[in-house]
């Protein structure tokens, strides 16, 4: 699997935002909605919270979608 690097300007952001900020999805009700199904991973173990807090070195997976690692940019 391909990790794709998105770099962010902040320390940290929510997961919701993060994956509107990358393009991945285009609203927070998408996100919720696949967290519901339980198809979005945060270093591996499942994710249950659309407002989770990530930081530089987290990778966001979906299932059948991609993944993606939170760079800071410093």
């Amino acid at each position: 699997m391909q990790i794709e690097d998105i770099e962010i300007e902040t320390e940290e952001i929510q997961l919701d935002q993060f994956l509107k900020w990358a393009g991945v999805l285009p609203s927070g009700g998408e996100v919720k909605a696949l967290l519901a199904e339980g198809l979005i991973f945060r270093n591996g173990e499942k994710e249950s919270a659309r407002r989770r807090k990530l930081h530089d070195g987290d990778v966001i997976e979906i299932t059948d979608m991609g993944a993606w690692r939170v760079k800071v940019n410093k």
